[in-house]
Formats: C-alpha cells, structure tokens, sequence
C-alpha cells in the first residue's frame, strides 16, 4: 500500500513539473527569483525529450510501482503514459510541443520586459 501511495505522488508530483515547466515562466513575472528555478526545470524537461536523459521522477515512479506490483510505466515514459493521448490525441503532439515551446518563449519575453521596466525606473502596473 505505501509504495502504491509513493507512486502516485510521484506521479502527482511528476504533473506539477511538468506544469511548471510550461508556465514557470509566467510565475516568475510575479515573483522575479523564480526565474530560475524555471531555466533550470525547462533545461531539465527539454533534456529528457531531446537527449533521452532519465527522469529521476520517472525512476521513482517505476520503482513505487514494482514494490507495489504494478507494472511499470511505458519506455516512452510519463508524459507518452499519462498526458499523450489523454489530454490530447496523439496526432496532435507536434502541435502541443509547438504550442509549449510559443508559451515558454512567451513567458520570458515577457519577463525580460517586466525587468528591463523595473531595471530603468518604468514601473509596470
């Protein structure tokens, strides 16, 4: 029971990351430090998909599930497991991927904004 309860907060956890990583960028126009934290998740995110790294959440999550007896998630991994197909079909992945990239790029254009006004006294209200 508890390896089944640890696996499915790892995956819970495993959503908030993701989450951040999409709109990280946009909570750092509130609360400026975050910036980097976001940098530093959008780097790691994008690092599992492009260069296949291992997620660590990932491994947990496997790990829970074995322990607990359940099977372990996919080799294609979280997002292709629980977000791909479910949140949205699968023909439209290009476009998601297109549409978090647009966000994210989105979000920072508009933090350099917002500190390049607080940089030179503009403050933005």
């Amino acid at each position: 029971m508890i390896y089944r309860l640890l696996a499915d907060l790892t995956a819970g956890v495993h959503f908030l990351f993701v989450a951040y990583v999409v709109v990280g960028g946009f909570i750092a126009w509130r609360w400026p430090w975050t910036i980097w934290l976001h940098v530093a998740a959008f780097a790691w995110g994008f690092s599992t998909i492009l260069f296949g790294f291992e997620c660590p959440l990932t491994n947990l999550e496997n790990w829970s599930r074995h322990r607990a007896g359940d099977a372990s998630l996919p080799s294609s991994g979280f997002i292709d497991h629980y977000i791909t197909g479910v949140l949205y079909p699968q023909s439209a992945l290009e476009l998601v991927q297109v549409l978090v990239a647009v966000c994210v790029v989105t979000s920072w254009i508009g933090f350099w904004f917002q500190a390049s006004q607080r940089r030179y006294g503009r403050a933005i209200k």
